[in-house]
C-alpha cells in the first residue's frame, strides 16, 4: 500500500502537463502588470509614433 502511494506521489511530481499553462499565465499576468504600471509612458510613446506616421504620410501624399 505504501509503495502505491509513494509511486502515485512520484508520478504526480514528475507530471509536467500543466506546467506550460502555468508559465503562460504567469507571463501574461506580469505583462499586464507592467502595462498597467507604465500605461502613461506607453501611451505617450504610441501617440508620438502615430503623430510621426501621420506627418510622414501627409508629406508623402502632398509630394
Amino acid at each position: 500500500m505504501m509503495t502505491l502511494v509513494t509511486g502515485s506521489i512520484r508520478k504526480l511530481y514528475k507530471d509536467e502537463d500543466g506546467l506550460g499553462t502555468l508559465e503562460m499565465i504567469l507571463i501574461i499576468a506580469i505583462l499586464i502588470a507592467v502595462a498597467i504600471i507604465f500605461k502613461d509612458q506607453i501611451k505617450k510613446i504610441v501617440e508620438g509614433l502615430l503623430k510621426k506616421a501621420d506627418k510622414k504620410s501627409n508629406d508623402f501624399m502632398d509630394s
